[in-house]
């Protein structure tokens, strides 16, 4: 896939005194320059909206070597935006398994935003055996995931370096299949101090991948 197409954003308000809707749009938006709020007529207020953008890291991130295992992740936004999070921290592979949406499904493209052609990715049917065939290689199986066994993330600082790391994060409900539990070599979850024991899956994926490919960067400061 070649680089993804760039559009100049226009910022509108609307003219009615009891809306005043701001947004942002296309340039060649064709709504019928109407506010989509409320109807009324409305107006340029920006000519054009900054696209702002971190640098992208010259050269690859010293690290772990981190790949991750989706066990029957039930909604295609969500990994969609686990795409978006392993092309940023620099994750080698991504294994789908069972019902997890691949990138096929036109809603986790839209929210991959071509992130899925940026990072590999195999499907499979039986999340087991995938995780019984990277055993075999070598990878260290981590599960980010709560109950007894489980420990805080960023105690395992020192833990990072070694073998390829393939972090298996499971159903938003349900959470990680028992027999893959059991194949793990750490169970992870991340400190929670509020009302809720949990946070979204992609959230959580997101702040356990990052630590796992930056954690050793911490570790020395």
């Amino acid at each position: 896939m070649g680089p993804m197409s760039s559009y100049r954003y226009i910022i509108y308000q609307c003219l009615n005194s009891n809306c005043q809707f701001r947004f942002p749009a296309q340039e060649d938006w064709s709504q019928g320059k109407v506010c989509p709020k409320c109807g009324a007529d409305i107006q340029v207020v920006e000519f054009e909206h900054p696209n702002q953008h971190v640098k992208i890291q010259d050269r690859p991130v010293d690290g772990p070597i981190v790949e991750a295992l989706l066990d029957n992740i039930r909604s295609s936004f969500n990994v969609g935006s686990m795409f978006r999070v392993a092309d940023g921290a620099g994750l080698s592979h991504m294994h789908l398994c069972g019902i997890s949406p691949t990138p096929d499904n036109p809603k986790t493209a839209k929210t991959a935003l071509g992130a899925e052609y940026a990072v590999p990715w195999t499907h499979y049917s039986d999340g087991l055996n995938a995780v019984a065939m990277l055993k075999e290689r070598d990878y260290r199986i981590w599960a980010l995931e709560g109950g007894e066994r489980s420990q805080p993330l960023f105690s395992m600082v020192r833990e990072l370096s070694g073998p390829p790391i393939l972090l298996a994060v499971g159903n938003e409900i349900s959470g990680i299949d028992p027999g893959i539990l059991d194949r793990c070599e750490r169970v992870i979850s991340i400190p929670m101090v509020g009302f809720k024991r949990s946070l979204n899956v992609a959230v959580a994926f997101g702040i356990a991948v990052y630590f796992l490919r930056f954690g050793v960067q911490i570790g020395q400061l």
